[in-house]
């Protein structure tokens, strides 16, 4: 990546102290380009209106550009428009899953769900509900020592009992990127439902859903350039035609009687109420964005970097890092520690001396992160407008810091 793309991220510009940030906290959302701030201010400014309901010109241009962003959203991914939901963010379209399946008596009491220990606590939480309702029990795929999934554990706990797989596309944590296609073929093969937590994967790497052998995949738009309050979910057609949908009023409706209505046709019936049209709207410009560059140039570029950040931080003694450490097996994300120094000390002092931003704590998912380290670990994470002169950097400030607290 050039610096003509960074020129495109205003923040990059920005300043304190006389020094540049450096921006590692992608994981948990990115930055926004000038084309989709753009898009977002010019709906604000010049064509503010609800979509799908008034006869006037704004809201009819607004209804056209909002259906546009829904048709590249779905069309980026190799969805068909009536298999594309927008939702909120990925947390929502894994929640709308599980409550459709709920309402419309999928389990039984006996089921199983079967999810791994590198879960976020967005595809985990929900499948809770069902354990303690008593219709599914959870069971969860070990990781081997370097952090990758235990292939021959999920084998054996794939049964006739599991109604339903769910698992991360890539971890937030350890970066792990798990085999899905293959995951998706045994699922299909057991007569499982598959739903992938896309969230990671989204942003940096090619995805077309009818390759993934997948029923659900849920994303994050915020993840991926487009502003917050943005996601979806992509389910096949014939499961959304089926299950209830998850929230109720606004666009989802066809007719309504006083102890009776019908639902709208999909994707709208899982559309409830007024979306974020502008958010929507950005998002279609951010896929854009993404298109023009390309998710493979993307995807090398985010693997060169992981290598070179695994070899600039392996040659700092006090830090250990808790990732496959294999740029082909992970996504573009450092879990860490220093020794000595508990993970929000660390993440301050890098914020403070050196204007890096990382995230510290659990990462929202704290079974697997308090089990490497109670107090919490640190997370760097890369994104296409990253650089090994950053990284270099990054390197540095840790150890300055890491020798300041011996």
């Amino acid at each position: 990546m050039n610096e003509k793309i960074r020129k495109d991220f205003p923040l990059l510009e920005r300043q304190d102290n006389g020094k540049k940030i450096i921006y590692f906290d992608n994981a948990a959302t990115s930055l926004k380009p000038l084309s989709v701030i753009k898009a977002v201010n010019e709906y604000n400014s010049t064509g503010t209106a609800n979509i799908h309901r008034g006869v006037h010109k704004l809201s009819e241009e607004t209804s056209i550009l909002y259906e546009k962003a829904h048709d590249k959203t779905a069309e980026f991914f190799g969805a068909k428009k009536e298999e594309f939901v927008f939702t909120k963010n990925a947390t929502e379209a894994i929640n709308s899953v599980m409550y459709s399946l709920l309402t419309s008596d999928f389990f039984t009491k006996g089921d199983k769900i079967l999810l791994s220990e590198m879960e976020h606590h967005a595809n985990l939480v929900p499948w809770q509900l069902l354990e303690k309702k008593g219709l599914a029990e959870l069971e969860f795929v070990k990781l081997n020592e370097d952090f990758t999934l235990n292939m021959q554990d999920f084998e054996e706990k794939l049964d006739s009992k599991t109604k339903l797989v769910a698992l991360t596309h890539a971890s937030n944590t350890i970066a792990t990127i798990n085999p899905i296609k293959e995951i998706g073929k045994m699922a299909k093969d057991n007569n499982s439902l598959f739903l992938v937590d896309g969230a990671q994967s989204a942003p940096h790497m090619e995805i077309n859903f009818p390759k993934l052998n997948a029923d659900f995949f849920a994303f994050a738009g915020h993840k991926m350039l487009g502003p917050s309050g943005t996601g979806g979910l992509i389910a096949k057609k014939e499961l959304l035609e089926k299950f209830n949908p998850f929230l109720f009023g606004g666009s989802m409706i066809h007719s309504v009687k006083l102890h009776e209505s019908t639902w709208n046709k999909i994707p709208w019936k899982f559309e409830a109420g007024t979306p974020n049209i502008s958010g929507m709207i950005g998002l279609g410009k951010a896929v854009e964005y993404l298109k023009e560059i390309g998710m493979d140039k993307i995807r090398d570029h985010e693997k060169e970097l992981t290598r070179y950040a695994l070899e600039k931080v392996a040659e700092i003694a006090s830090i250990k890092v808790y990732n496959p450490k294999n740029e082909e097996k992970q996504v573009g994300i450092l879990l860490f520690e220093a020794k000595g120094i508990e993970a929000h000390d660390l993440a301050i002092t890098l914020d403070e001396f050196s204007n890096i931003a990382v995230r510290s704590g659990m990462h929202c998912a704290e079974p697997l992160v308090s089990s490497l380290n109670p107090k919490g670990l640190d997370r760097a994470s890369f994104y296409l407008y990253n650089t090994k002169e950053e990284i270099d950097e990054f390197a540095q400030a840790l150890k300055t810091i890491t020798k300041s607290f011996l």
